[in-house]
Order: C-alpha cells, then sequence, then structure tokens
C-alpha cells in the first residue's frame, strides 16, 4: 500500500494550507455504518446517508479511516465510498504519487518517465536471457500452495455460471486432418488458377481448430509475445517482488478452469501502472502496478486475478486469430496469398516479426475487460481471499485521476475506471456476500 500513502501524504501536503488533510470521498450507497474500528463486530459510530462527504485519511487492509466534516472518524469498507481525484498527478511534485518509491531509495524519479507504448512494444527485440530469468521464476502448483497454506488462504469451491464459455476448440478434426482434405482439393483445381489455390489457403487459416491446436498456438505466441516485452523494459530486478508475484500468481491461477498452462509472473522495470497477459500463461505486471499492491498480497492477487482471466478465455489470442484472418484477406487481394499450413512455432514468430508485442496495447473489447474484473472476483474467492481486493485497487487507480501519466496507457486500453467499479457494484454481493466478509 506504499503507493496509496504515498497519494495521501501528497494530498495533505497540497492541502495543509487549508487546514484539511487526507483525500476527498463520497459514500456511495444508500446507507453505511461507520465502525470505531476496523471490524464488523466494533461499535457502530454513525450511519451516513449517499453522497456524505468524507475524508480517507489512511488504509487498514479493506477499510479506509475516514474523517467527517463535524470532526467525527472511523472506518468504512472500500466499496462503501468513492474516492474523488486528487488531481495531483498532472501537478507539479506528482512524482512520488505515481511511482511508489516510498523506502525504496527512488523518489528523486517524476510521473513523467515514459511508459510503454505500441512503438516500444513494435520494435523491441526478443530478449531470450532476460525470459529466460522470467521462467526460471516459476513456482510449482505444489510450492504454491504450500505458501498459501502458511498464510491461512484456503481454496474454496465457488461456482461461477459462465465459466464454460471459456473459448475451446471448434472442431474435433485437427489442422493436420483438414490439411490433407483441402491438399486434396487443391491438386484437383490447381490446374485451373492460382486464385483457387489461394482460396483453399485462407479456407484453412479460416477452419476452426481443435482444442489441442489452440494450445499448441498460444503456447508457441507466449515465450515469443513475452520475450519482447522484456527486449522493451527488462525485469525489476528484486529477486523478492519476482518470488512473490509468481507464488501469488501460480496460487491463483491454481484455481481456473486452466491451472495446467505453464504459469509465468515478472515484474517489469517500468513506472506506469499497468499489467499484460501473453496467451500461454504469460503475466507480465509494472513495477508501478506492482507496488500500487506492494503491502497487499489480497491486491496484487486481485490484478494478477483480472489478466489470468484473459490468458483462460484466450482474449488476446482470439484478436490474434481474427488478425490473421483479416491479412489474409488483404494477401488474397494484393495476390500474395501462399498454401499450406506451418507449424505452431512458425506462426508465432511469423506474427511477432509483424507485429512485435503490440497486441498488448491493443484494446480489447469492453465486455472482455468488466468479464475479467467479474472473474477475478470468483478467482481472489477460490484462492481463499477477499473479492473487494481487486476493488481497492481500482480505487487507488481512479484516486489518481485521469490524468496521471503514470496511467496513460492503461486509459487508453481499458473502460474507465468509474464504469469499472459500476460493474463491479452491480455484480457484487449475490453469491460472494460471504466472501465479501473475510479479514
Amino acid at each position: 500500500m506504499r503507493l496509496f500513502m504515498l497519494l495521501l501524504l501528497c494530498a495533505s501536503v497540497a492541502l495543509a494550507a487549508n487546514g484539511v488533510t487526507g483525500t476527498s470521498a463520497v459514500v456511495h450507497k444508500p446507507k453505511v455504518t461507520l465502525h470505531a474500528k476496523p471490524d464488523f463486530g466494533s461499535p457502530e459510530v454513525k450511519s451516513l446517508a449517499r453522497d456524505t462527504q468524507v475524508r480517507v485519511v489512511g488504509q487498514q487492509g479493506l477499510w479506509y479511516q475516514v474523517t467527517l466534516a463535524d470532526g467525527g472518524s472511523g472506518y468504512v469498507r472500500v466499496n462503501e465510498l468513492r474516492m474523488m481525484s486528487t488531481g495531483l498527478a498532472q501537478g507539479e511534485g506528482a512524482g512520488a504519487l505515481v511511482t511508489g518509491k516510498a523506502g525504496k531509495g527512488r523518489v528523486s524519479e517524476t510521473a513523467g518517465v515514459r511508459g510503454i507504448d505500441e512503438s516500444d512494444l513494435r520494435g523491441a527485440g526478443f530478449d531470450g536471457a532476460q525470459l529466460a530469468a522470467m521462467e526460471g521464476q516459476r513456482v510449482t502448483p505444489e510450492a504454491a500452495a504450500a505458501q498459501a497454506r502458511s498464510k491461512g488462504w484456503q481454496a474454496t469451491q465457488v461456482a461461477y455460471a459462465a465459466e464454460g464459455q471459456a473459448a475451446k476448440g471448434q472442431g474435433t478434426a485437427s489442422q493436420a486432418e483438414k490439411r490433407a482434405g483441402t491438399s486434396a482439393a487443391g491438386g484437383l483445381l490447381g490446374r485451373f488458377s492460382s486464385a483457387a489455390q489461394s482460396l483453399l489457403g485462407i479456407a484453412e487459416k479460416a477452419a476452426p481448430k481443435s482444442e489441442g491446436e489452440l494450445l499448441e498456438e498460444e503456447l508457441a505466441l507466449g515465450p515469443q509475445i513475452a520475450g519482447r516485452i522484456l527486449g522493451a523494459r527488462p525485469l525489476w530486478s528484486d529477486p523478492a517482488a519476482q518470488q512473490r508475484i509468481n507464488v501469488v500468481g501460480r496460487w491463483v491461477a491454481s484455481q481456473t478452469v486452466r491451472p495446467d498452462l505453464p504459469w509465468t509472473f515478472g515484474v517489469i522495470d517500468t513506472l506506469e501502472i499497468n499489467a499484460f497477459a501473453a496467451p500461454g500463461g504469460y503475466v507480465l505486471v509494472t513495477r508501478g502496478m506492482y507496488e500500487l499492491a506492494a503491502d497487499s498480497d489480497e491486491e496484487l492477487a486481485g490484478v494478477l486475478a483480472h489478466e489470468i482471466n484473459h490468458i483462460v478465455h484466450r482474449d488476446h489470442y482470439t484478436v490474434i486469430r481474427k488478425q490473421e484472418l483479416q491479412e489474409a484477406g488483404k494477401d488474397l487481394v494484393s495476390g500474395q496469398v501462399t498454401t499450406g499450413g506451418g507449424i505452431a512455432g512458425s506462426m508465432a514468430r511469423s506474427y511477432v516479426e509483424k507485429h512485435g508485442a503490440t497486441i498488448m496495447m491493443t484494446g480489447l473489447d469492453r465486455e472482455a475487460e468488466y468479464r475479467s474484473d467479474e472473474v477475478a472476483q470468483v478467482y481472489l474467492a477460490r484462492s481463499g481471499l477477499n473479492p473487494l481486493a481487486l476493488y481497492a485497487v481500482l480505487q487507488k487507480m481512479a484516486a489518481m485521476g485521469g490524468g496521471a501519466s503514470g496511467l496513460a496507457q492503461l486509459y487508453r486500453t481499458h473502460p474507465p475506471l468509474d464504469e469499472r467499479l459500476d460493474r463491479l457494484d452491480r455484480h457484487g454481493g449475490g453469491a460472494l456476500a460471504t466472501y465479501e466478509q473475510r479479514e
């Protein structure tokens, strides 16, 4: 929580001249109980109505410590308020606000440091040494489970109705079997025109793939894309952070319908606040995002759970697949289509040679982002954690404001944070209500 506490500190400094401290927020629910301590069993101080203005002066777990206009104070849950933008992220001295460097000796760096953009990801070379270092940090499911037990996290069965809708192979025949058919047809049509051959090449690319072939392509694409992200920004040289993110990430990934992917997690050295989910189980989190949740394993798990669901549902892979088909159509018009398949590894290399890792800057469908937020809460509950942890992270980012330079790319590729919080409000409670009481 270093970054959030820095946010509060910066806000306090900026407002000190007016005798006001803390960060502005408003009550977001019809009625909220102010508790004397961060505990449901503590005495109730008073009830707060919707839109009551408060100041957030601290956070303990999933509770905010607030002060009221009349001088009263107490604690409310993180989803009972909406943080207001401090506006500091655009002003002078906002660097510490978005870099999360408390106690790390890095407060001299500023928010103006440029993050990763599309040109970086297009032009970056593949860094095999960095990829090997990232893969060397993998932990086994057993090791992650042992760490979870030591923290008191217990796996819980939590149903999710749409889970079976994760992308699956659309056919039982393999591409090799389909190629046999199209090759035979190509032999028959070859004497008529090269255009017919080209059409067969496109038909082959467009044919549904078996589950095994989808997985093969994901596993080939993941390292290629991750290696180029690492070519743009290396791993952060903090072994403890790399170990922690792999333990927490692997435990959460074990609670999904795809626990057998080679799940691999890393923190890259850039100050912006973002995260990337490459096909096949590769998740990269920026240092800025990591430090946003540096003191809360639950909040880190919330960030990772969102990215994990993108991989489980093959969101970026699906975009890549559509791009391939669109390019095949363009090539047909220009007469550049060649027939024949090619193995998954060749496809992956060909794709990244053309596009680099720019798929990571492609905005997904908004519903995919909303779904990943929703499912992330389910993964948190299954992991023995509180689903509100993701809400707490989104609140911190919302408090920085839309002009925060460290959030520029995240705002470009994701729905507005207020909209994401609204969706979580609508999907909160219900089956997850019991798990939202966890401390």
